[in-house]
């Protein structure tokens, strides 16, 4: 067997910035990376943004530079899986059989979408979104303009992608199940988003989900959705973004606690010795609000993986960082960051228009006060917000709500004041 050495399980965002903050502190062991893909960690984000757009090449979409893994002495195993954790003796099997024993071993799995099970979803021109591949498939088809694209799924990565397959040219509808998009949102932000959408073009059937797929006349592709409430819209493509379920297979045949993904401390800790996740499949907790939170979005799996790391050299380190995301729609630039389960149920405070207007899209910002503090924001078209938003999150100061929705009022000094 090889030399016992720190092991990463996955091959995304988390893995690459822990493999990269491992050498940054000092360790010079061996590091294996065991990836399911056959290509270096990437970043996901621009799969349903930029680089679904054309508007980013392959190689900006790595986590490190090319050549990084081979000149810091990381054995980088692509198209390779983890099969089997053994904790007691601290060794992983690969699915193609060897045996690697680890220091501290890194769960870094990720996720995978969620599927629908009804009839007709097996049919060509049904696809979801996740990996690279999936992205150039669905580029190559969007850029062709003029096909009947339907998006089931209102959250962000269907309405990322309704807008890029708009963008191209393309009949876009989206299906989604709550009544406004983005139905984690309050309703008058998630039909902001919807009336930006409808001025260019994209319709929307909402309150509504698919019941079958039917296929065209050769019983190979799709044709057409069919809908709850019998409505049949014809489709060419049809984009799944219904969410994506923790790749928790392993950990919990492990005997690993698991629950919505694998539950860790604030270290990454997991419920075996020397055994550590991050990423899309933690659920950590949070030292803010101490709840137990499994984010999806780039910036937990940047954060996540520089934390494990240490963790797993022993350096005292906690996730306790507010999580933060971004997306760009038709023009729209929002960035979020805090507490969403916080942010649940909390007062809405508005900074700014939230009204779209002639001669291009306004700006606002959307807080969530719970007691007083601002426990989430949310600033869509105000760029440089974000570092004032953050402080203000971070210092749980009780704000004048006055003030705070006044636009002449500097976010700076808001933050100061607390």
């Amino acid at each position: 067997m090889d030399e016992q050495g720190m092991v990463i399980a996955g091959g995304g965002l988390a893995a690459g910035s822990a493999a990269k903050t491992l050498r940054a502190e000092g360790w010079d062991g061996p590091i294996t990376i065991v990836a399911a893909e056959h290509r270096e960690p990437y970043l996901r984000p621009p799969l349903s943004k930029e680089f679904l757009l054309g508007k980013a090449p392959e190689e900006e979409l790595a986590v490190n530079p090319a050549g990084w893994y081979a000149e810091n002495g990381v054995d980088l195993r692509l198209g390779e899986t983890v099969s089997q954790i053994v904790p007691a003796s601290k060794v992983v099997r690969l699915e193609s059989g060897p045996l690697v024993p680890y220091r501290a071993l890194l769960l870094a799995m990720g996720a995978q979408p969620r599927t629908l099970d009804i009839r007709g979803s097996q049919l060509e021109g049904i696809v979801s979104l996740r990996r690279f591949e999936d992205s150039l498939a669905l580029r190559t088809e969007l850029s062709r303009g003029g096909r009947r694209v339907v998006l089931i799924g209102s959250g962000w990565i269907g309405m990322e992608v309704a807008a890029a397959a708009r963008t191209y040219g393309n009949e876009v509808t989206v299906v989604g199940r709550e009544p406004t998009p983005l139905g984690q949102l309050e309703p008058e932000l998630g039909d902001y988003f919807r009336r930006v959408h409808e001025a260019e073009g994209v319709r929307f059937r909402l309150g509504e989900h698919p019941v079958e797929f039917k296929a065209t006349d050769d019983g190979e592709c799709v044709s057409c959705v069919v809908t709850n409430t019998g409505e049949r819209m014809a489709a060419d493509l049809v984009v799944v973004a219904v969410g994506v379920v923790p790749d928790v297979g392993l950990a919990k045949a492990a005997g690993l606690v698991v629950g919505n993904g694998i539950v860790v401390d604030a270290s990454l800790r997991t419920s075996a010795a020397g055994v550590f996740a991050a990423g899309d499949v933690a659920n950590s907790l949070q030292p803010f609000t101490g709840d137990h939170v499994r984010s999806e979005h780039w910036s937990n799996a940047l954060n996540g993986g520089k934390v494990a790391a240490k963790s797993m050299l022993g350096i005292d380190a906690a996730l306790s960082i507010a999580p933060y995301f971004y997306t760009d729609q038709f023009g729209i630039s929002l960035e979020y960051s805090g507490y969403g389960q916080r942010a649940r149920g909390a007062k809405l405070v508005l900074r700014g228009s939230i009204e779209t207007v002639a001669d291009g899209l306004a700006g606002f910002v959307a807080f969530w006060l719970r007691d007083g503090a601002v426990v989430a924001a949310m600033n869509v078209n105000t760029p440089r917000s974000q570092k004032a938003l953050k402080a203000l999150i971070a210092s749980r100061a009780v704000v004048d709500e006055a003030r705070l929705s006044d636009p002449s009022v500097p976010l700076a000094e808001l933050v100061q004041e607390g």
